[in-house]
């Protein structure tokens, strides 16, 4: 279940790794979260050598300080772990029961009015007094020791191990967060994605009522739920995510704008990766597209973005539906399920059902952990900062 890995083009290749986390017992549990830690200290690292001990980064909507990223993830955890006096009740849990002051209040530090997303807004991040390398590490290996503690101790059931499980994932995201900065700022954060080569083509699939959401046993994210019936017609639709071959043309006709990372050179097209310009590979998935670029290449094309239902249908129907190399953009509006309920992270979802595209799949920075075909991610539209591109539907 390691960084980059792609997912394979048949159901339990897919399914396997995102379904067993999901479900992860004590045990699965406590090696996943140390397994999670590590990745993230490799990743502060690397920001660390390239950046110096300062590890100033531009205010951009993109970005987050790397030393406040490493001190939230850290304090999630502490919150619905350690510091949470309702951990049993899983979903269930009070999300304003008191807690007990962090650990950091020992060295006068305040750590809720720094760390929590919730309250500290994105650009005011960049102004607050944070603590340093060495005592965020020092609070993380505290904070790790803490959560396992507490899972040695938790009842081996859905409820038990709810709050785990979503510190895991949060952790996850937050890790994929830190290679897409990396990304963005030309750092080298040992980001190798393997590339899968998928000539286009395209099939047809059958009309069919369609079961949407969450309905097995494990964890689940409250954006998931309820699982309901929904009707999908016939359609037809790419097996694998839209190429720079297919993509480019548009761009060459001066239809569209130079795709970010991308440059034309005497020699054809590059693309920037791990801060150096290297070729570009035709085959590859086009990646770092906004939904905006998407659904104009899709219009120019006499195509059309594929909806959250029909990508769900063909990923578990399709044999040969290769997905995994980028975030798909959809047509599909990110909004509540038929009987949503917040979980007790009320900010997870219902702050962001705006109009705002979903995304399915997952890229080559996403731990296998969260490749799973009914995850829902979701991001503005105009973002292209994110390892994302699409696939299409016949219109």
């Amino acid at each position: 279940m390691g960084e980059g890995s792609i997912v394979g083009d048949t159901p339990a290749g897919r399914l396997a790794p995102a379904d067993m986390a999901r479900q992860a017992g004590r045990a699965s549990l406590a090696a996943a979260l140390v397994d999670a830690r590590e990745r993230s200290l490799r990743l502060f690292a690397a920001y660390e050598a390239a950046l110096g001990p300062d590890l100033r980064v531009p205010c951009w909507p993109e970005l987050n300080p790397p030393l406040w990223e490493l001190g939230h993830v850290g304090w999630f955890a502490d919150w619905w772990i350690a510091r949470n006096p309702q951990l049993s009740r899983g979903v269930q849990a009070d999300p304003l029961a008191p807690r007990r002051l962090a650990r950091q209040a020992r060295r006068g530090v305040d750590a809720d009015a720094l760390y929590d997303s919730s309250t500290v807004a994105h650009d005011h991040r960049w102004q607050l007094h944070l603590p340093g390398a060495q005592d965020t590490r020092a609070d993380l290996s505290a904070s790790l020791d803490d959560t396992l503690e507490c899972l040695h101790t938790a009842t081996e059931d859905d409820r038990g191990l709810y709050f785990f499980r979503l510190a895991l994932f949060h952790e996850d995201m937050h890790a994929e967060a830190a290679v897409t900065m990396a990304q963005t700022l030309g750092i080298d954060v040992g980001h190798r994605p393997p590339v899968t080569f998928t000539a286009p083509a395209e099939t047809r699939v059958s009309a069919t009522r369609w079961l949407q959401g969450w309905s097995g046993p494990g964890f689940a994210f409250d954006n998931e739920r309820d699982a309901h019936e929904v009707a999908v017609e016939a359609f037809e639709i790419d097996t694998g995510a839209v190429t720079w071959a297919r993509y480019l043309p548009m761009v060459d006709a001066g239809l569209a704008a130079v795709p970010r990372h991308l440059r034309r050179s005497d020699d054809g097209w590059q693309t920037r990766a791990n801060g150096c310009w290297q070729a570009l590979d035709s085959r590859a998935a086009a990646c770092h597209l906004s939904a905006t670029e998407a659904q104009a290449w899709c219009r120019w094309a006499g195509r059309r973005l594929p909806t959250e239902a029909e990508w769900e249908v063909a990923a578990h129907a399709v044999p040969g539906f290769v997905w995994g190399e980028v975030w798909e953009w959809t047509a599909s509006a990110f909004a509540p399920f038929p009987g949503f309920v917040p979980h007790p992270y009320r900010d997870y979802s219902q702050p962001w059902f705006d109009g705002r595209p979903v995304l399915k799949g997952a890229s080559s920075a996403t731990h296998a952990r969260l490749r799973h075909p009914r995850y829902r991610n979701y991001f503005s539209a105009e973002r292209n900062d994110l390892f994302a591109g699409f696939r299409s539907v016949r219109a």
